[in-house]
């Protein structure tokens, strides 16, 4: 299957919460982050090594690499306890390919060895298109559709990019269901911070949870980030509740820590990005490109908000979403900014 979603909205911890859900129901589980790796024979010798590594025992580990990978010649090292594995062999892009080739049959080699089923989680799977083209999805597409003892989920944190690599001239064409994650229901979210301050000793004042929410747009990293903070100075403290003036003076401490940063980035920005950002978070991200909205902020021509929109989004500044447009009868675009502290400080700080 496949799972997009936004950066910052839980994935990866999802992906970890459904792998040990897998392990509890005796299979075998694998999360390898492919944009953590910086070249493709780097990317496999990091996915074998997770897939080894299910051995514990360092001989019989060291066994497996010999007796599943021994076509492509591994260099197999031991350091601090670890095992490691190089491909020293790989130098050209037929090397690499044969390489990919066995290393991608290596989690059926391993359900097969182990006489268990296997989850494979490739977690910012839309990274793998920058390594070797759309060779790389080829072969693992290849190696993919005839393991029915291995389930696999590819994540990825860029929609766009991640709707592309399913698009129907690209080998993972409807290889298998798609999942887009959400932002979970507001309210849900809200009781649920509530309930874990009151669960700590520390009673929250009637709607500290919404407020918590509200602040950090409602971005499952970013809620946790707030009210794990403002749960921390109450506590530093010694306050057995908690109430919204609290909750901003924890807001007003982050800003003040994360100024020199922001600062940053606000600087890098041309003058006609910066307002495009301003004007997205006044006007919460929709009609960007609406006469009004542009007249009000002095934004310029549509085509010069659109490609100030696109850098932005580029440079991880802002998001692109849709919400319901009742004057259209439609959907409308709407940006918002990826960091919600980022989103208070210019709202706050700039003019």
């Amino acid at each position: 299957m496949f799972l997009i979603s936004p950066r910052r909205y839980g994935k990866s911890s999802l992906i970890r919460h459904a792998l040990r859900a897998c392990e509890r129901h005796g299979a075998l589980a694998v999360d390898v982050t492919v944009s953590s790796y910086s070249s493709y024979v780097a990317f496999l010798e990091g996915y074998a090594k997770a897939l080894v590594s299910i051995e514990t025992r360092l001989d019989r580990a060291r066994a497996w690499v010999r007796d599943l990978l021994g076509a492509v010649k591994p260099d197999v090292r031991v350091r601090a306890g670890t095992l490691e594995i190089l491909f020293p062999q790989a130098r050209t892009a037929r090397d690499v390919s044969r390489l990919a080739t066995e290393v991608f049959q290596l989690p059926a080699r391993v359900a097969r060895e182990r006489r268990r089923r296997l989850t494979v989680a490739l977690d910012e799977f839309q990274a793998i298109s920058a390594f070797n083209g759309g060779s790389v999805e080829h072969a693992l597409r290849a190696a993919v559709q005839g393991q029915r003892e291995v389930g696999y989920v590819f994540a990825g944190s860029e929609p766009a990019l991640m709707e592309r690599m399913l698009g129907r001239s690209r080998p993972f064409y409807k290889a298998g269901p798609v999942m887009r994650l959400g932002k979970i229901p507001a309210d849900r979210f809200a009781a649920f911070v509530e309930s874990r301050f009151s669960r700590s000793g520390i009673k929250p004042d009637e709607g500290l949870g919404q407020a918590v929410v509200e602040l950090a747009g409602n971005l499952p990293y970013d809620v946790q980030r707030l009210a794990h903070e403002a749960w921390d100075d109450a506590r530093a403290a010694g306050r057995r509740r908690i109430g919204l003036d609290d909750l901003h003076e924890t807001l007003r401490r982050l800003l003040g820590e994360q100024d020199t940063m922001f600062e940053t980035i606000w600087q890098r920005l041309t003058l006609g990005q910066r307002a495009v950002l301003r004007a997205a978070v006044v006007e919460d991200g929709r009609e960007l490109l609406s006469a009004d909205v542009r007249s009000r902020h002095r934004l310029g021509g549509a085509s010069t908000v659109q490609a100030a929109l696109a850098a932005l989004a580029r440079e991880d500044v802002l998001t692109r979403g849709t919400f319901d447009n009742p004057e259209s009868r439609g959907k409308a675009d709407r940006y918002a900014v990826v960091d919600s502290l980022f989103r208070e400080w210019v709202a706050r700080r700039t003019f």
